[in-house]
């Protein structure tokens, strides 16, 4: 019996062992992946090489049609039923709100590196903010002028010019009223928004660019060309709407939703 028990102990000591063992090297790999993820995100390559990896196209490409079809309905919700009647100050929001997450990203040191600033000329990065402060502040004034199913119909014209965003074709296409001011607009955005993304897909693809990182860069240009287009866009009365928690909860989420449709869009580009 005793020698029993002795086996038995060497056994169940030899096991615990090889248990430790096993606990260790997963450890071990796991503590090596962190490192390799890290170190991958303090280099512009590395970090584009995990974007591709862990978000490639048809990961990228639905992400950006799920969020596509809830900013659609969010921001006709804010614009519609919460009254809040002013697409470029929605915008800027937007992209206000985008910037603050960013800034919070790259406090926790998880926002990609840029590429050094040798590899892409200022007026690249100027360009595309200004062009995005114009195709995104337009789209949403088309949203406000037009219904959902005239602003589907002028996204899917965006797409035969560029070949890109995915989340266009649903969110009801059932009222094609037409709006004479709102057609205007909607030309008027067609073609900063095909810019908008062939720019985006070059600095991405000749500069290895991440979304995160090329969004950090250029937030700043759209939200100072957004403030200069308020004025000559936004109805007067901005600073009389009633702000209430539905109000401010509404708008934030739109918000929130603008962020990921910026990021999944870039993503879907890159």
């Amino acid at each position: 019996m005793a020698l029993l028990d002795s086996l038995l102990g060497n056994e169940a000591k030899r096991f615990v062992k090889r248990k430790d063992s096993d606990a260790g090297e997963a450890g071990k790999a796991l503590e090596e992946l962190r490192g390799s993820l890290y170190n991958d995100l303090r280099t512009s390559e590395g970090a584009k090489r995990q974007q591709q990896r862990f978000c490639g196209p048809v990961v990228a490409m639905t992400f950006n049609f799920v969020v596509s079809v809830g900013i659609i309905l969010a921001n006709k919700l804010v614009m519609g039923r919460v009254g809040f009647k002013f697409p470029i100050f929605l915008t800027l929001i937007h992209y206000v709100t985008a910037w603050l997450l960013l800034a919070i990203f790259k406090t926790l040191s998880i926002l990609p590196v840029s590429p050094p600033a040798r590899t892409t000329p200022f007026t690249s990065l100027f360009s595309l903010g200004a062009v995005m402060a114009f195709a995104s502040g337009l789209a949403n004034t088309s949203l406000k002028h037009n219904s959902v199913g005239f602003y589907q119909m002028a996204k899917i014209a965006v797409l035969a010019l560029a070949v890109v965003s995915a989340g266009v074709a649903v969110a009801t296409v059932t009222d094609l009223e037409f709006n004479l001011f709102g057609a205007l607009i909607t030309i008027a955005w067609i073609v900063p928004s095909a810019v908008n993304k062939i720019l985006w897909s070059n600095l991405q693809q000749q500069g290895n660019w991440t979304a995160l990182a090329l969004m950090w860069r250029t937030t700043p240009v759209t939200i100072f060309f957004l403030l200069a287009l308020m004025p000559w866009l936004d109805p007067p009365g901005v600073l009389l709407f009633q702000w209430n928690m539905n109000n401010s909860s509404a708008i934030l989420i739109s918000a929130i939703l603008g962020f990921l449709l910026q990021w999944s869009g870039a993503l879907a580009l890159g």
